[in-house]
C-alpha cells in the first residue's frame, strides 16, 4: 500500500463542504509560485505526508493553506512562501486578469502562455494567429492583403512606394498588426465585460497598438517575449519541427530568420518605449518564474491600492 492509499478519507473542509485532498490540485496551486511541475508535485507529496502524520481525518481549507505555506518554505525557501501568499490573493480580486504576451515568431510564446494559464487556472487561452485566421476567412487578399501572409513575410503585400520607411518587411508587419489589433481589442473588451480571466499571445500583440482606454475594469499585464541569442532562437524551430512532425515548414523559418529577428528588434524597441517588461526566453522555467513574479507583483500593487482607497473612504 503506497502513501496515496493510506489517507483517501482525509477531507478538506470548507464551510459545509468536504473534498478529499488532491496532490494534483495542490501541485497546480504551488506551480503558481513559478516552481517547475516536478518540484511542485514533490512539495504536494510532502504536504500530504504532513497531513498523514497529523493523524487527522479532516482539516479546514484555511489550515491546509497554512500547512502548504509552511512546507513550501521548508522545501523551497521563504521567497516561494511569499509568492504562494500573493497567489492566494488572486481569489479575492474583483477585476479579471488579462495577460498579453507578444513576441516574434519562434520565441516560445505559445509554450509560455500555456504554462502561465495552467498555473493561474485560466481556461481562456487565445492566440492572435487565431484572430488573423478568422479575418482571412472574411477579408480577401485583394481587400486586406497583409493578413494573408506570415507576420515576417507581410512585406510582400506592401508596395515599396507605400511602405512606411525603408524597411518594406516591417511596413508589412506593422500594417498586419494594425489590422489584427482590431480583433484583439474586441476579444479583450469582451473578456473585461464578462469578467473573464484570459491569456492572449501572439506576434500581433505590440505595445502601443492596443486600445488601453477600456482596461480600467481589469488588471491587464502586457509583456514582450524574446530570445536574444540567435542560435538559441533558431534551435526553437528545430524543436518545433520535431514536435509537430514537420507540419510547419522548418526551412521556411530558417530562410526568413533575418526578417524574424528584425521583427523581434521592433517589438523590443516598442516594449522598452512603453515600459513593458521584455523577457529573454533562454530557459522556459526561468521565463515562467519571471512572468509569475510580474503577475503576482502587479496583483499585489493593485490590492494595496484598493486597500488604500478603502481606508480613505
Amino acid at each position: 500500500m503506497d502513501d496515496s492509499d493510506r489517507h483517501l478519507d482525509l477531507q478538506i473542509v470548507d464551510k459545509e463542504y468536504g473534498l478529499p485532498y488532491s496532490k494534483g490540485l495542490m501541485a497546480q496551486s504551488i506551480m503558481a509560485t513559478g516552481l517547475p511541475p516536478e518540484r511542485a508535485y514533490h512539495v504536494a507529496r510532502e504536504i500530504e505526508q504532513h497531513l498523514v502524520d497529523s493523524g487527522q481525518s479532516s482539516i479546514s481549507l484555511q489550515r491546509l493553506r497554512e500547512i502548504a505555506q509552511l512546507v513550501l518554505g521548508e522545501e523551497e525557501g521563504q521567497s516561494f512562501t511569499e509568492r504562494y501568499r500573493r497567489w492566494r490573493m488572486l481569489g479575492f480580486l474583483e477585476k479579471p486578469i488579462i495577460i498579453l504576451i507578444g513576441g516574434a515568431t519562434g520565441v516560445g510564446k505559445s509554450t509560455l502562455a500555456t504554462q502561465i494559464a495552467h498555473r493561474l487556472g485560466v481556461t481562456r487561452l487565445t492566440s492572435s494567429d487565431s484572430v488573423r485566421q478568422v479575418m482571412r476567412a472574411f477579408f480577401s487578399a485583394e481587400l486586406m492583403p497583409t493578413i494573408h501572409y506570415s507576420s515576417f513575410d507581410a512585406g510582400k503585400a506592401v508596395r515599396p512606394a507605400s511602405g512606411r520607411g525603408p524597411d518594406q518587411d516591417l511596413a508589412g508587419y506593422i500594417d498586419q498588426v494594425e489590422k489584427v489589433s482590431v480583433g484583439i481589442n474586441a476579444i479583450i473588451e469582451r473578456a473585461i465585460r464578462e469578467g473573464t480571466r484570459m491569456v492572449l499571445e501572439g506576434a500581433h500583440i505590440v505595445p502601443g497598438f492596443l486600445k488601453q482606454d477600456t482596461w480600467s475594469d481589469a488588471i491587464v499585464i502586457q509583456m514582450v517575449l524574446m530570445v536574444e541569442d540567435e542560435d538559441h532562437h533558431r534551435s526553437h524551430f528545430y524543436v518545433r519541427d520535431q514536435e509537430t512532425d514537420g507540419v510547419r515548414s522548418l526551412q521556411k523559418y530558417l530562410e526568413n530568420m533575418e526578417k524574424i529577428r528584425r521583427v523581434q528588434e521592433f517589438l523590443i524597441d516598442r516594449g522598452k518605449q512603453a515600459g513593458v517588461p521584455v523577457i529573454d526566453n533562454q530557459s522556459i522555467d526561468d521565463a515562467v518564474s519571471t512572468v509569475m513574479d510580474i503577475v503576482l507583483d502587479t496583483v499585489n500593487r493593485y490590492q494595496k491600492a484598493d486597500d488604500l482607497k478603502a481606508e480613505a473612504s
